[in-house]
């Protein structure tokens, strides 16, 4: 594999029509607005131009799509029937963006044909398509498997492959299908891999499926966030929805997304914000696809203001109008991060990311910091003081937009009549008209009253930390079997003596009948309780507070769950991989029941 940073035959002009492309691709993406090529596209794209294969390492927002979409435009055998190019995405809202990019491209190229091929779709639409005969098909790995085995796909004469956010796909258990796809393809295709990380895996799929491939790397660094604002707040778990509320009122925002780390998480917030008179939606991988385009579609438009997401859900949003992500949820890893924040400060914006960090999470903002070798900025919560100047400045705004209206004529005639039928000052009915507008929503926040409710959440937090042992994350601690101190109380665990590594999150639910269940996932995995606890509580529709025990044996490890599990919940936990590996959830001592879904059905 050769790597480099540049492409070998570099071109002194660094337009798009110095690579050779089509004259229409280069029209098309100057009506784009895109004069210069980016660094992964420069360093790529004569790469496929001349038919090598390409391992790009990039991360989100670094122009891949483009690196690889306009040299498979750019190669097209229009007169060819059957497809020409298939590119694989991780899920269905990347291979609709990836869609779009390639039809935004070809807008002066007439009949380029390109269809996106993923679950929660009907066959029928896709099967239409397919028989009417497509150039580029774009779909997620399952859907496309489903495809290769009907026989509905025909894969003969493909000439590009191309494997998009492959460390994704992966992660969601799909490197089986996706060695699949790329052993039944032709072997004298293209192929180009792009990544954001190269792990092991990732190494020996390149050098088995590749030939001779150049390896091209973009620092993210450099690339991703120079023109996001970062900054963090440190808030009790039990205040995050207040601090939010502030935080919305305050900063002036377009569309933002709302990280958190479940899917019932994203219905309690969104359900939280629009009753606090905010515009919210949530996404997560339970909401039908229909659903989903509709939502996104609301965003795009502005009839959407706020969507609260999992990093699932969220991956493959490209909308230009979201200034603003917060880290409801700090992410436990690095890279979650910068695809996070990633979701603003697109196409040269402007963007703010803020996250919200709980004492207990300190140790996860400092990973962050060294790993983007940038220091987050702490801010401070918007005092009442800051919401009422904010309301007040909002309220002249509207006025002044009002005395703008054509309606301004008639209703000063009205107001005239009052006065001088009435005799009241015209301010006192300006005045009393304010007060019909603002109705039973007091205009401005009493500083005393929030003092007092301020008072009585953190006493809250207080008692409930005496009475639970759940962290401020809403978590419960976990441990090892060396009998480490557990909560900042400073009561020691007592020691589990059975072997392996162990968690007891110490349950605070007194109305739940708990059972012991096996997964077949354990330290030969590497796997560790939250990663345990994150998976199955996302995907099964658990909370956090429905875990008990968690010991970890070598090959399998036996967590504690409710005895009666949500509607459900066991046929989506019999399709949960965890390390790319499906746990195979049974009851311990129990032979498994049979599986309903399969992890392609999920796609």
């Amino acid at each position: 594999m050769t790597a480099t940073d540049a492409p070998q035959d570099a071109v002194d002009d660094d337009t798009f029509a110095a690579f050779g492309l089509d004259e229409r691709l280069v029209r098309a993406v100057r009506d784009l607005g895109y004069e210069h090529p980016s660094p992964i596209q420069a360093a790529t794209i004569p790469h496929l131009l001349a038919g090598r294969d390409v391992v790009g390492l990039a991360q989100t927002g670094t122009g891949k799509t483009a690196a690889f979409a306009l040299p498979i435009l750019s190669q097209l055998d229009h007169k060819q029937k059957t497809p020409q190019a298939l590119v694989l995405a991780p899920t269905r809202e990347l291979a609709l963006q990836v869609c779009e990019a390639f039809e935004s491209y070809s807008a002066k190229m007439p009949g380029v044909r390109v269809l996106p091929v993923y679950g929660g779709q009907g066959y029928g639409v896709q099967l239409s398509a397919l028989r009417r005969g497509v150039h580029i098909v774009v779909g997620t790995p399952g859907r496309i498997m489903d495809h290769l085995d009907k026989g509905t796909l025909d894969l003969s004469e493909l000439r590009f492959l191309v494997l998009d956010e492959a460390d994704e796909m992966l992660k969601m258990g799909f490197a089986e299908d996706v060695e699949t796809i790329l052993a039944d393809t032709p072997a004298d295709k293209n192929v180009a891999l792009f990544s954001a990380t190269m792990p092991s895996q990732i190494r020996r799929i390149s050098k088995k499926y590749l030939n001779d491939p150049v390896e091209v790397t973009v620092k993210a660094s450099k690339q991703t966030t120079p023109n996001i604002t970062q900054r963090y707040l440190m808030v009790s778990y039990p205040q995050k929805v207040d601090a939010l509320t502030r935080i919305l009122e305050v900063e002036n925002f377009e569309g933002m997304i709302v990280f958190v780390r479940t899917k019932n998480e994203t219905e309690t917030l969104a359900e939280k914000l629009r009753a606090r008179g905010f515009s919210a939606m949530a996404i997560n991988g339970d909401i039908v696809q229909a659903q989903r385009e509709r939502t996104v579609g609301q965003l795009k438009s502005g009839k959407l203001d706020i969507l609260v997401a999992t990093d699932v859900a969220a991956r493959g949003l490209d909308v230009e109008r979201i200034s603003h992500v917060v880290n409801y949820d700090i992410p436990t890893d690095t890279e979650s991060y910068t695809h996070r924040i990633g979701r603003t400060g697109r196409a040269g914006r402007a963007g703010d990311a803020i996250s919200f960090v709980t004492p207990r999470e300190r140790h996860l903002l400092r990973a962050i910091e060294k790993a983007n070798k940038n220091t987050l900025t702490q801010m401070q919560l918007p005092t009442v003081d800051d919401v009422n100047a904010t309301r007040l400045s909002r309220f002249d705004d509207a006025i002044t937009e009002a005395l703008a209206s054509e309606k301004v004529d008639f209703l000063r005639d009205v107001v005239a009549h009052y006065v001088g039928e009435y005799n009241v000052p015209e301010v006192d009915v300006a005045a009393a008209l304010a007060v019909v507008l603002q109705g039973d929503q007091p205009l401005l926040l009493d500083p005393e009253s929030e003092r007092r409710q301020s008072f009585d959440r953190d006493r809250g937090a207080g008692d409930r930390s005496d009475r639970s042992p759940r962290n401020d994350r809403g978590e419960r601690s976990s441990r090892r079997d060396d009998g480490n101190r557990g909560d900042a109380g400073g009561k020691p665990w007592q020691r589990d003596e059975r072997p392996g590594r162990s968690a007891d999150p110490r349950r605070g639910r007194s109305d739940v009948s708990y059972a012991t269940y096996r997964i077949e996932v354990g330290k030969r995995q590497r796997v560790e309780p939250r990663q345990i606890v994150g998976a199955i509580a996302n995907e099964g529709g658990l909370g956090r507070e429905d875990f008990g025990h968690i010991d970890i044996r070598m090959d399998y490890s036996l967590v504690e769950l409710p005895a009666q599990l949500p509607p459900g919940a066991w046929e989506k936990l019999q399709s949960t991989r965890i390390s790319g590996q499906l746990i195979e959830l049974t009851e311990a001592g129990q032979s498994s029941r049979p599986a309903t879904r399969s992890k392609r059905d999920q796609d």
